[in-house]
């Protein structure tokens, strides 16, 4: 009997390449590169140096297989090992992300990534113009790709503008710059460096030693140092030469020979200035936070806005507007803010129905001059707002004083979704979905 299992028994060395690949594709790369250190064998097999190693490959397939297509995005000199690395840091990316600071005008406060096949893009969000025409379309601008060059190194490049009618005209634009002996072969794209600031910060700013680097030295390797170098090191080394020229003799003209070299070195080109931008982690509501995500709805004045719902660590819930540069508070202002959470469950009283059945619903007005005749469904619970943001922002809007200007309702429809009002006033605001599944809804052509 001993003789027959010893007969059956099989050691992983004995299983075809194919089904050690399979079997190694579920380790990390940690244990991927500990797996390697047991036989000769196995250093071949685990090998992150090959281009086309199958075990990497594999790898990136079974982690990312289903957002894209991991084959696409490495060339033949360039390793899947390399591409793990870029993809593991880049996946922070997927999501919405609102900006911070001034931006230019008319930049959107929110942004969107999204895999593509070959690459990851960036694109701005924002309320389409003529929404209020019949719908809650949505704006998307791609303006940002994410990928590999042919040498497997990161490269990002930016589109100002965002003019671009898609993603792919955006790829097949940095795809032509890959090749250009400029650098860049359309005009308009600004070769940037992506910087992280932990997880939920990131800087996007010009790689201003691009095109001088590409005439030098091999524009990788440039690349390669943009990536990898920590931002509040360059910030602090722009700080001391900054004060270091300023109490010099002669200082203003040596702060002008630095600007005259940045601008030749970039053709003259205006230079990109950085932006910021904040993750927002939890714009899907769930079971225990309905209300919780990103919104958009029509405000009192028929202009489609963004809201973001989140839950305070003390267990309130706040709303604030996602507003477009250049408002008062804009950005992130403050719409209400309750710390009751517990909803009035259906049968409801008779001063419930009539203060519901009182109000005018906000809706898109058709191109024939007839409200959208888009239901929100039937209100299944009700929450008590104790506060607006008269009290976060005073002078705002009417004193405080009157419970009125502060107490309101969120009516919570069958169908996932939310409304909300004041006492003050005779209307609700139907809030809507963004985005499901991480794809948005109801975008429009840039026309």
């Amino acid at each position: 009997m001993a003789s027959s299992n010893s007969t059956l028994a099989m050691s992983f060395s004995d299983f075809p390449e194919d089904v050690q690949i399979n079997i190694l594709s579920f380790l990390s790369p940690s244990e991927v590169s500990a797996f390697a250190c047991t036989s000769r064998r196995f250093v071949a097999l685990c090998g992150a140096a090959a281009p086309n190693s199958p075990l990497w490959l594999a790898i990136c397939e079974r982690r990312w297989g289903f957002r894209t297509r991991p084959r696409s995005w490495v060339s033949s000199s360039a390793s899947f090992a390399r591409l793990y690395k870029a993809l593991d840091r880049w996946e922070h990316l997927i999501g919405f992300w609102r900006r911070i600071g001034h931006g230019g005008p008319g930049t959107p406060h929110l942004v969107f990534f999204e895999w593509g096949p070959s690459y990851i893009a960036g694109s701005r969000v924002s309320p389409a113009p003529d929404a209020a025409g019949g719908g809650y379309g949505v704006l998307k601008v791609p303006f940002l790709w994410l990928g590999l060059s042919q040498h497997g190194e990161l490269v990002s490049f930016l589109h100002p503008g965002g003019r671009l009618d898609s993603s792919a005209d955006l790829l097949g634009s940095v795809s032509d710059s890959s090749s250009s002996s400029s650098g860049v072969a359309d005009p308009d794209l600004v070769p940037v460096s992506v910087s992280f600031m932990g997880c939920s910060h990131f800087v996007v700013e010009e790689n201003r030693s691009y095109f001088a680097d590409a005439r030098e030295v091999d524009s990788i390797g440039v690349l390669e140092e943009i990536e990898t170098s920590s931002p509040p090191d360059r910030l602090m080394s722009e700080i001391y030469q900054y004060f270091a020229i300023r109490t010099s003799p002669g200082g203003d003209k040596a702060m002008r020979r630095p600007r005259k070299k940045e601008r030749e070195r970039s053709g003259g080109r205006h230079l990109w200035e950085a932006e910021h931008f904040v993750k927002i982690n939890k714009y899907y509501p769930t079971p225990e936070r309905p209300l919780q995500g990103l919104w958009k709805g029509f405000s009192e004045d028929m202009i489609l806005e963004f809201y973001l719902v989140s839950y305070d660590d003390i267990g309130g819930i706040t709303c604030r507007r996602v507003g477009e540069a250049g408002e008062q508070f804009s950005g992130y202002s403050p719409v209400f803010w309750t710390s009751n959470t517990t909803f009035l469950e259906s049968p409801f009283s008779s001063d419930e129905q009539d203060l519901y059945a009182n109000r005018e619903q906000i809706c898109p007005v058709n191109a024939d001059g007839r409200k959208s005749s888009d239901s929100s469904g039937v209100v299944s619970r009700i929450l008590c707002i104790n506060s607006s943001y008269d009290l976060v922002i005073p002078g705002l809007s009417a004193s405080s004083g009157d419970p009125r200007n502060v107490e309101g309702r969120i009516w919570e429809y069958d169908d996932g979704t939310f409304g909300f009002g004041f006492l003050r006033n005779n209307y609700i605001i139907d809030l809507k979905h963004i985005a499901v599944n991480e794809f948005l809804l109801d975008i429009v052509e840039d026309l």
